[in-house]
């Protein structure tokens, strides 16, 4: 027989008793049933072959000496933490099989057990530790896309808020990120998450301005079976489904007082009362919450809670425009277009006028508006190069220098001819000035204009041909 033909092993378990009997009945039948079985007689062996060994599931006896279940069962979810263990206990101790899930334990099963109880129990302990290796897996891609690098830009306002980014990321603190919309709030809340503590746990994204306010609670906070017409049966909610790692609330200031009441309850308490529920669950669940308002505005026009608004505004990460970044469009331009690549048969590239022509633009969209003209662009331009062509701007959105260097840009006004040049009109506007200011220093020396404006003879030729530039004097014709 082959290897390929061989049956594969189903887990490996860990079978601890300091009963001999008992324990080498349990790994037989174990065995028998297509599992990789290792045996120990003491907690001091079982933790040993853990160290040593990947387990997946460890069966453990709850009465043993000199160390018993419990204390093994900590210790070993010390070296082990994505260890199942299922505790065999007598059936006058199964309160402390109950504390031992409380600690931990997956399951426990009361001696003398049923062959087939213990099978079910062990294949659903396997069960869980094969989805928690998905869950892990998910996680890292998660986190690997998820990273600082999904937040494209070498930019000042982009390195500040990166930089405050990792630092509230590592807290529990509650985070408010605020920014236009299209500028990318939910990536600041994925990174956030992917860079916390709680990074192997779940991130639950909810929008706010989705979903209709007679369904904002239900979907939330869950509900009971019956609560309202059509709740067939009970329903946990998305704060549940967020336990142990981050919940981001989207656009938070289109919620009604009334939710916005309950959601400072569970900011306030750590717990949520399900719809048509007197009692009330316990979450550990860090909240991201997102706005495009202007929240104080909101609080002092007594359209949100002021209270909610001082729970939520722990930690502010405020998401720049676009427009007050553009020397980000290139970079963001090449990373979208490389997307739009991988997943095209016939790749584009971007030629300088057209990354002139983007960087000439305010983006009244933001970094969307950027990616969608982009993507349009990869998909419905003929050439191979992008051209200025290939992306149709918004008329009236030009950007225009208003004050010194490194303040933000403003909108040109509605008159066309008022509006600012393009940076590609900008550069050829400055060459033409400087040329012609080397010109009037060295006349007709060209040579020495071309090592004034360090440049070749024949590029400093070209240029001026292109310019419709001539050196001083009475008859200088190509």
């Amino acid at each position: 027989m082959n290897d390929a033909s061989k049956p594969q092993p189903r887990g490996t378990i860990l079978v601890v008793d300091d009963q001999r009997n008992m324990r080498a009945t349990t790994a037989l039948l174990l065995s028998s049933e297509g599992y990789t079985v290792l045996q120990a007689a003491t907690g001091e062996d079982a933790l040993s072959t853990l160290s040593n060994n990947g387990v997946d599931l460890m069966l453990t006896d709850l009465k043993m000496e000199p160390m018993d279940g419990l204390t093994l069962l900590k210790k070993a979810l010390e070296v082990a933490p994505r260890l199942q263990v299922i505790m065999m206990t007598a059936f006058g101790s199964i309160e402390s099989a109950v504390e031992a899930m409380r600690q931990g334990a997956f399951d426990y099963v009361t001696k003398p057990f049923k062959e087939g109880e213990l099978r079910y129990r062990v294949e659903r302990a396997l069960e869980r530790a094969r989805l928690q290796t998905t869950v892990d897996l998910l996680a890292g891609e998660f986190n690997e896309r998820h990273s600082l690098s999904a937040l494209v830009g070498r930019s000042s306002a982009m390195r500040e808020l990166t930089s405050r980014l990792m630092r509230v990321a590592q807290s529990d603190a509650t985070v408010l990120v605020q920014g236009e919309s299209g500028t990318g709030k939910e990536l600041v809340a994925r990174a956030v998450h992917a860079h916390s503590r709680r990074k192997d746990k779940p991130f639950v994204p909810v929008n706010c301005a989705a979903i209709s306010e007679t369904l904002l609670e239900s979907e939330l906070f869950g509900h009971a079976k019956g609560a309202f017409t059509g709740a067939v049966r009970a329903r946990r909610g998305l704060v549940e489904e967020a336990d142990g790692g981050t919940l981001f609330i989207d656009e938070v200031t289109e919620t009604t007082p009334a939710f916005q009441s309950k959601l400072l309850r569970t900011l306030q308490e750590g717990e949520v009362r399900r719809v048509g529920e007197s009692s009330s669950v316990t979450v550990d669940v860090r909240i991201v919450a997102a706005t495009n308002r202007d929240i104080e505005l909101e609080v002092r026009e007594k359209r949100f809670r002021q209270d909610l608004y001082y729970r939520l505004n722990v930690v502010t990460l405020r998401v720049p425009p676009l427009r007050e970044r553009l020397e980000d469009v290139p970079e963001l331009a090449e990373h979208f277009l490389k997307r739009a690549n991988a997943r095209s048969p016939n790749p584009k590239r971007l030629s300088e006028a057209a990354v002139g022509h983007l960087m000439g633009y305010s983006f009244p969209g933001n970094v969307r508006e950027l990616e969608n003209l982009v993507e349009q662009a990869a998909a419905l331009a003929e050439g191979v190069e992008l051209l200025p062509e290939d992306f149709p701007l918004r008329p009236n959105a030009r950007v225009e220098a208003s004050g010194p260097v490194g303040t933000a840009p403003t909108l040109s006004s509605l008159d066309p001819s008022t509006r600012m040049p393009t940076l590609a009109e900008a550069v050829e506007d400055a060459e033409r000035r400087a040329i012609a200011q080397a010109l009037e220093r060295h006349g007709v020396d060209l040579g020495q204009v071309a090592e004034d404006l360090a440049v070749s003879s024949t590029t400093l030729w070209r240029k001026m041909k292109r310019l419709n530039l001539r050196p001083p004097g009475p008859d200088h014709r190509d």
